[in-house]
């Protein structure tokens, strides 16, 4: 990577090693607000979850605009991403963070304060516009604060740990505030991460301007393609939930997102200033993690999912007990990814963890589908859970550090918005695709036979390990390709951290 073009001739290139990076005496103060940000922004998705029956019977919306309160926010998050992580490498990554987060404390403070149903879909969609600002601006800074390679690893791994299992801690979170406090607090909460990383990052965090030769030019055709394309995409799948594939809500969107795509790739590969420039998408190592970060986005959704559903309905487990079900498996997920990033991926590299970690989790997915109506917690969740905890942790933390390894400063933002977007449209996709294979598991098994409490309770379950199944296969599948496409040895570490010129 070249050198900071600020470096001086004289400087010693050996010692100057942390010269150029300002941040590196403040370096784990920054991990702490960059991962309230990033905790803040995942548990969203969720947090409100368990709140909605409560926030409809205060304001009294119908059960089909129950949906978009989720909805709302995953198409503003998903589909303005890129456009996020660009915004940051041109004006600059502390101030695209600060904004982001005021943004989010602002807009969540209207959400929690919300006397109808338009009021509360309007601040959940303004939460995605300033999470797609945030999200980026978090991971490019972490990428561009720590340069050292077992720093680097362990901060990487921390980050991987929140992002994996930021979800589980929005249900317990969910479940806590609501029964105890009110369902508005599961987004005054927010105001509370906000303003403690706003006032952090403040302090710690060193404004450096773009330098004019390292700035980007906005795309227009690219931004205005993209994020149109990827909000069809979202749409298409969520009306996935109230709609057959047949309707042209579903797959006219779909198609639509497609040939947006399609023609948002082509013009990256004429412009001379794309808003994703193709050499970032097209490097082995970044494919291959951005394909792992997309199959395990897919296979996750269905553990909270559906196994919320079965933890509530047939064990009949409170919100909060819901949550703390999910809590053995956060543990090993953050052991597992502190492991994976700061021990074993610079000694072997990427290829052998991630695909491993995959295959643990699906292994973890395919011990989850036996479960039955006679399984407890403890004989039929419980280990299961945490097996799925270390495979994710494996492969998500050591994917995500290999999608921004050795990215130049001022494209930083932008690898890091891909990053977020695999996720987010793997959930997407994946809260569709298995919602409908559960659901037509469950119609298969009652078909033909004479309707009963005990039938339809079998049917359930079937379709619960319908999708665990499945899920299952999603993730053997990322781990064929995410080896297939990974470079074999350990990373060059040591000559892949990006300059640093925010």
């Amino acid at each position: 990577m070249p050198d900071s073009p600020t470096a001086t001739v004289e400087a010693p290139r050996v010692v100057s090693r942390h010269g150029d990076n300002p941040h590196h005496a403040r370096r784990w103060l920054i991990l702490v607000m960059i991962g309230l940000a990033q905790l803040m922004v995942v548990l969203d998705a969720t947090i409100v979850n368990i709140a909605l029956p409560s926030a409809q019977a205060d304001l009294g919306f119908s059960n089909d605009a129950r949906q978009w309160v989720v909805t709302a926010y995953a198409l503003a998050f998903g589909s303005l991403l890129l456009l996020g992580g660009r915004v940051g490498d041109i004006f600059g990554r502390k101030p695209a963070f600060l904004i982001g987060l005021g943004g989010f404390a602002v807009v969540s403070a209207i959400g929690g304060a919300a006397t109808s149903i338009e009021m509360l879909l309007a601040a959940r969609a303004a939460q995605g516009v300033f999470g797609a600002l945030l999200a980026p601006a978090a991971l490019s800074l972490l990428t561009t604060t720590f340069t050292d390679p077992k720093e680097r690893g362990r901060a990487f791994g921390i980050f991987g740990a929140i992002a994996g299992g930021g979800a589980a801690i929005g249900l317990l979170l969910g479940g806590v505030l609501t029964e105890y406090l009110d369902w508005r607090w599961c987004m005054f909460v927010n105001i509370i991460f906000a303003v403690i990383a706003l006032i952090g990052s403040y302090v710690l965090l060193r404004h450096e301007p773009v330098a004019a030769a390292d700035r980007p030019k906005l795309d227009i055709p690219g931004t205005l393609t993209s994020t149109a394309g990827l909000f069809a995409v979202v749409y298409g799948f969520a009306n996935k939930e109230s709609h057959d594939w047949s309707s042209a809500s579903v797959w006219g969107f779909l198609l639509a997102g497609v040939v947006l795509l399609a023609v948002f790739v082509r013009i990256q590969t004429t412009t001379s200033h794309p808003l994703l420039p193709m050499r970032i998408v097209l490097d082995r190592d970044r494919a291959g993690a951005y394909a792992s970060v997309f199959l395990l986005g897919i296979g996750m959704f269905a553990i909270f999912l559906f196994l919320t559903f079965y933890l509530q309905q047939n064990l009949q487990f409170t919100p909060i007990e819901s949550g703390l079900a999910f809590m053995p498996m956060v543990a090993t997920l953050m052991i597992s990814a502190t492991s994976a990033t700061a021990l074993l991926l610079p000694r072997f590299g990427a290829r052998p963890l991630v695909p491993l970690g995959m295959v643990i989790g699906a292994v973890g997915l395919f011990w989850l589908s036996q479960i039955t109506l006679t399984s407890t917690y403890g004989n039929g969740v419980l280990l299961p859970l945490m097996v799925l905890g270390v495979g994710i942790g494996l492969s998500m933390a050591p994917a995500m550090s290999v999608a921004t390894l050795g990215v130049e400063a001022h494209d930083a933002g932008v690898a890091s918005a891909t990053v977020n977007t695999m996720q987010q449209i793997g959930g997407s996709i994946g809260t569709a695709l298995l919602s409908t294979l559960a659901a037509d598991a469950a119609v298969s098994f009652v078909e033909g036979k004479q309707p009963t409490p005990q039938l339809l309770a079998d049917a359930a379950i079937h379709s619960y390990s319908t999708a665990f199944t499945w899920a299952a296969g999603v993730f053997l599948v990322g781990a064929v390709i995410s080896g297939l496409l990974l470079r074999s040895g350990a990373p060059d570490m040591e000559g892949a951290a990006p300059a640093v010129h925010m």
